[in-house]
């Protein structure tokens, strides 16, 4: 790989009339935003500055914990969980085999091997698979709550008790997600969100945050993401910088504001989309449950010929996207833990037909409409 691949990506996608990107939209109030970033220029408390420690205090109140660190990525905020856990070679991390690469990446990276469990229908890591796995190197459990839908967390709480094994949930998709009333990032001993510009909270770059009701988890990564410092002259441990931009803080703290309307209208938005495409036999939506509140990082579901469907729509300027064509089993990254094709069927299952559509909230009706009538098109139901 000779260069940065993304800005080639971002060029092919400006062809789709309906695209997964809407930073447009979304930041079309800069001159609002850019002020803020004026006053932070300003001050030049770049780092760890006002900002900061206001996003911090929202977004603790927001998800109802003690406390939220910001740091450098959705990505670092599972990274450090994981090594303020002290994990030493060999330590296992039990984690779905569905999911993003920086999930594993943050496990391997922290020192743990990553120790993969298949999915259930609703995408997210199979409760029993968990209880199959757990060893006496089991360090830490990392649910990953699928594209905004919480995972089974009752249960999955009772065997993290009952075994003693701490959970670290991977809440980059799920901010304001709920599960029966409670939100995600509460229920393990961290809960870590990510920040990416495409995120549901996003800001102009990479950033993330940490939540937790653990003082002692607060104090340790605070630490981490700073160097160690306890002040300017004091290192009390040999950490890290992965410390949230105040410029980045500015713009989530705008965005804080709008995050309930931004949720709403992307729930509106996929029920309009279930309404359409339940009526396609061809295509298998993960059943909505009503104690659960999904917030909808992206619309997934499974389809038959999904390759062909995928082409098709992309054709026709619908920016159809596949989360994601390979299992983390399955990937270059993961043969050295020497698992084989067939270990986990549902998770490939999953990569050979699943399939994502925009469901941001700038999407209009007239967008869904044609999404739906597309899909019923390529099926025969036009």
């Amino acid at each position: 790989m000779s260069k940065n691949f993304l800005p080639s990506q971002y060029e092919d996608d400006k062809k789709f009339s309906v695209q997964h990107n809407y930073l447009a939209e979304q930041f079309s109030d800069k001159d609002l935003i850019l002020e803020k970033i004026r006053e932070v220029v300003t001050q030049g408390d770049f780092t760890l500055g006002r900002e900061v420690d206001k996003l911090e205090e929202a977004f603790a109140q927001l998800i109802g914990v003690k406390h939220a660190i910001g740091v450098g990525s959705g990505t670092d905020a599972i990274f450090l969980s994981l090594r303020a856990l002290d994990l030493q070679p060999g330590d296992e991390v039990i984690t779905t085999s569905f999911t993003f690469y920086a999930t594993i990446g943050a496990i391997v990276t922290a020192g743990g091997r990553p120790v993969f469990c298949d999915i259930e229908d609703d995408f997210n890591i199979s409760i029993a698979g968990i209880k199959q796995l757990i060893t006496e190197k089991t360090k830490a459990i990392v649910p990953v709550h699928w594209s905004g839908r919480p995972c089974e967390m009752d249960e999955m709480t009772k065997i993290s008790e009952e075994f003693g094994i701490p959970i670290i949930e991977d809440a980059c998709h799920s901010i304001l997600a709920e599960y029966h009333g409670k939100k995600t990032g509460t229920f393990g001993i961290t809960g870590c969100f990510s920040f990416h510009p495409l995120k549901n909270l996003n800001v102009w770059g990479d950033g993330g945050i940490i939540t937790t009701n653990s003082d002692e988890m607060n104090t340790k990564i605070r630490l981490l993401r700073n160097h160690g410092l306890t002040d300017r002259d004091h290192c009390e441990i040999f950490g890290y910088n992965s410390r949230l931009d105040t410029i980045q803080a500015a713009v989530a703290n705008h965005l804080l504001g709008k995050i309930d309307a931004i949720t709403n209208a992307r729930i509106e938005n996929a029920n309009y989309l279930d309404k359409g495409l339940n009526a396609v036999p061809e295509i298998s939506i993960p059943e909505r449950v009503n104690s659960l509140k999904e917030v909808f990082h992206i619309y997934s579901f499974m389809a038959e010929n999904r390759n062909a469907l995928a082409q098709f729509l992309r054709e026709n300027g619908i920016d159809a996207k596949i989360h994601y064509p390979i299992p983390m089993h399955l990937q270059p990254a993961a043969q050295y833990l020497n698992y084989k094709k067939g270990d986990f069927p549902n998770s490939e299952n999953a990569a050979n037909q699943t399939l994502s559509l925009p469901v941001h909230e700038f999407i209009k009706l007239k967008d869904l409409d044609f999404m739906v009538s597309k899909v019923k098109e390529f099926y025969g139901y036009g």
